[in-house]
């Protein structure tokens, strides 16, 4: 399975759009499956459900990071290039999506003002965006991960 796909089934497995683009790389980064959804529970519709940035993006970054990312502070060129695929995964999201902030993406006019999460029917999954952008998300960064491994190899 793609990334895409596998981000798209933990999705309709309950997942939140965070939990969902990140879990597709946890494995292969070496985290396990409860490590990796715990450690993206909160970023879920748009930041606990306050429909800020994109959850998808936010999976996206956390993964970028986790792959390409940098530990030591004063590695200041690595920082600059962890940067700018980040700018560049996030602004092809926005290109192609309209926007990375939830409520827009949703079309919603206001925000509710509850933590809780709407439940998961079949109503639910067909007004939403989110499958789709959920497999939008980890396709885009698997093919960032895959033109970097080609660039070293050459």
């Amino acid at each position: 399975m793609t990334k895409a796909e596998q981000a798209k089934a933990l999705f309709y497995q309950g997942y939140n759009c965070c939990q969902s683009v990140f879990g597709a790389f946890a494995p292969e980064m070496g985290l396990d499956q409860e490590t990796a959804m715990r450690l993206a529970s909160g970023m879920g519709a748009g930041l606990g459900r306050m429909r800020s940035v994109c959850g998808t993006c936010s999976g996206m970054c956390m993964a970028a990071g986790l792959a390409r990312g940098y530990s030591d502070p004063k590695a200041t060129q690595k920082k600059t290039d962890t940067y700018a695929m980040i700018q560049r995964l996030v602004k092809q999201f926005q290109a192609d999506q309209g926007s990375i902030i939830c409520k827009e993406l949703l079309g919603l006019e206001k925000v509710e003002d509850s933590p809780q999460a709407e439940a998961r029917t079949p109503e639910y999954y067909k007004k939403r965006p989110c499958p789709e952008l959920v497999a939008y998300a980890a396709g885009l960064l698997e093919a960032e991960l895959a033109a970097y491994r080609r660039r070293e190899e050459n």
